[in-house]
């Protein structure tokens, strides 16, 4: 019996193969700047978008800063419109006595008063011995007073308030010094 000899079990070794992926899978220069310039592409339409967007946020908030200010005084404007009917009214009776007179004027102090603090107009018309406020006050003269210095002692003309912002100071006397 002739014997041959046993090849022992090993894998049969392949040649070796560059380090390299194939030539498909590495993209050439001109394939990379094709791949570049598509992303330029892309970003530079997403830039303009999001300028495009920007610019009409920023043009719709201009307009309604716009008509804001156009229409901020309609709701206080609506609110003195029965106030000026009641003076129409008032002067169209051709006959009216003094004390109906006295009364329309009553009722329409009222519904004017009524309509500045819906808008959040409010008096200030300091009592008597009030702090001097040089920021809700002016004080138009300084007289002696039995009362503490530097105190209101008669209020001329009443301020207003808008939103707790001095509209028009208050008018007042002030005591002086002892």
């Amino acid at each position: 019996m002739n014997a041959t000899p046993s090849t022992p079990d090993f894998p049969a070794q392949q040649p070796a193969t560059d380090a390299t992926p194939p030539a498909e899978a590495v993209p050439t220069p001109e394939q990379r700047l094709a791949e570049l310039q598509v992303k330029l592409t892309e970003a530079s339409d997403a830039f303009l978008r999001a300028k495009a967007e920007a610019e009409n946020t920023r043009r719709r908030a201009d307009e309604e800063m716009s008509k804001a200010r156009k229409f901020a005084v309609e709701s206080f404007a609506e609110s003195l419109l029965p106030v000026r009917d009641s003076l129409e009214s008032a002067i169209a009776i051709q006959n009216a006595t003094p004390e109906q007179l006295l009364e329309g004027v009553h009722a329409t102090l009222r519904q004017l008063t009524q309509a500045l603090e819906r808008n959040k107009v409010m008096a200030i018309a300091p009592p008597a011995g009030t702090k001097f406020d040089p920021h809700q006050h002016q004080a138009i003269s300084v007289m002696p007073a039995e009362q503490e210095a530097g105190t209101v002692v008669a209020v001329l003309q009443k301020g207003y308030l808008i939103a707790e912002r001095v509209l028009r100071p208050a008018l007042v006397t002030v005591s002086a010094p002892k």
